[in-house]
């Protein structure tokens, strides 16, 4: 199964620089002038479309992202260490990061805004030490 994350953006030179800076790659067979395919992980894309190109896939108005949040990207990392990098990577490019970093043994993760407003969570998490529920 794959999946397909439709975001709209107001700039898609900005977008492809920013996203770039991070490390993500673009699969350029799928982008053009109204659209950027970001390669998030295996099965896994962002498609980045302009504001009009996103218009055309629902009746309902395009939210705000500055303002109000429509979704939450988790991007699982391989490490806490890669974690920060992508942060520190992000707000260098001009993202905002909203909220501190939390740290539950298991699992950390930040957050960060793009240039657009969107969240994006980058996180690492060790399976193997989850706590068991309380039955």
């Amino acid at each position: 199964m794959n999946v397909y994350i439709n975001l709209p953006v107001a700039d898609l030179a900005r977008t492809r620089s920013f996203f770039a800076a991070l490390g993500f790659a673009f699969d350029d067979r799928f982008s053009d002038e109204t659209a950027l395919a970001m390669r998030i992980g295996d099965g896994a894309m962002a498609m980045l479309l302009t504001h009009a190109k996103f218009a055309a896939f629902t009746p309902r108005r395009i939210a705000d992202a500055r303002a109000t949040t429509e979704v939450l990207t988790a991007v699982q990392l391989d490490s806490r260490a890669a974690v920060d990098r992508m942060i520190e990577a992000a707000c260098a490019a001009g993202a905002t990061e909203v909220r501190e970093a939390e740290d539950h043994g298991f699992m950390y993760g930040r957050a960060f805004s793009d240039p657009d407003g969107h969240i994006w969570e980058p996180f690492w998490m060790d399976a193997a030490q989850i706590p068991a529920r309380a039955a």
